[in-house]
């Protein structure tokens, strides 16, 4: 379900194989990233943590979600940043589970199990489904949740991207938990478009991720809250593969140290500094975890 487009060119900047710090003598590591903004960014602030306790890190950037997988297992890299429910429902095909914490148990465990693959702790930083509304609408009726949105709906126009209203995990989810959404209106509208169509009042609702960019213009945007906690969690965590967690266990400190730093809105933050300020991902990432320190 990480889907995102790489919003900047900043891939060709991250060629795989380039290694950013060649004069390191400690051990080799290669981490890998997803091919969108945020996966880059937190990829690169693993790099730079192991780098600073002198590891050597390739970076082996930009590898399409649907192949990130096969490169960890198939030992092509040693580690990367992926997402609870990624792991669950897309890589062990497993049922929903919406509870953060028993998600990522049962990841956890079971990648152990199959793949010789370790999950370490997970971020709060949660990149899932949700729906946002104009912020100034959300004000004059009252919404802050799911629940609210959906008694509203006949006052409310939708902003959809087609797959969202016939996907399983989209609106008719929704509908089975909350109800039926008789929208005002509904229109599918490019997903590259959502936040100028909601900016220009052509709709007040759309279908979003949780840690995207715009988010961070809580005067324009307001997320809802899925009260009644029908998507699945998508929780940020690194995977490390277990021959390389065994031969540098410290790996595990560092990059739990990272993950207990990185919330939503954490992430809302840097996606738009690459996203909408232009600025590179290693930039990004640098300025980040200079906080850390």
């Amino acid at each position: 379900m990480k889907r995102k487009l790489f919003a900047l060119v900043s891939a060709l900047f991250l060629f795989a194989g380039c290694n950013s710090n060649e004069n390191a003598e400690g051990p080799e590591i290669k981490i890998g990233s997803k091919d969108f903004t945020e996966n880059a960014i937190v990829s690169e602030i693993y790099a730079l943590a192991l780098e600073e306790e002198g590891y050597q890190v390739e970076r082996v950037q930009n590898i399409s979600g649907s192949l990130v997988h096969t490169a960890i297992v198939n030992g092509e890299i040693d580690l990367y940043p992926e997402y609870t429910g990624t792991g669950l429902l897309t890589i062990l095909q497993m049922e929903l589970e919406t509870d953060p914490e028993k998600t990522y148990q049962l990841v956890k465990e079971n990648y152990d199990q199959e793949f010789e693959i370790t999950w370490l702790d997970y971020a709060e930083a949660n990149d899932g489904q949700g729906l946002v509304i104009r912020a100034d609408l959300a004000k004059e009726l009252g919404i802050t949740t799911i629940s609210d949105l959906q008694k509203n709906a006949t006052k409310l126009n939708f902003a959809s991207q087609g797959e969202f209203d016939k996907r399983d995990d989209g609106l008719p989810l929704l509908e089975k938990v909350y109800g039926d959404f008789d929208w005002q209106s509904s229109k599918i509208y490019d997903n590259g478009l959502k936040y100028e169509i909601l900016a220009n009042e052509e709709a007040d609702v759309t279908p979003v991720y949780t840690t995207e960019g715009q988010l961070t213009n809580t005067d324009q945007y307001l997320l809802l809250v899925d009260d009644q906690k029908v998507w699945p969690p998508y929780n940020l965590a690194p995977i490390v593969r277990n021959e390389t967690l065994t031969e540098n266990p410290e790996i595990a400190t560092i990059l739990n140290d990272i993950s207990a730093k990185l919330d939503t809105e954490t992430l809302q933050n840097l996606n738009a500094k690459v996203d909408l300020d232009k600025l590179e991902v290693e930039e990004v990432a640098e300025e980040f975890f200079q906080t850390l320190k």
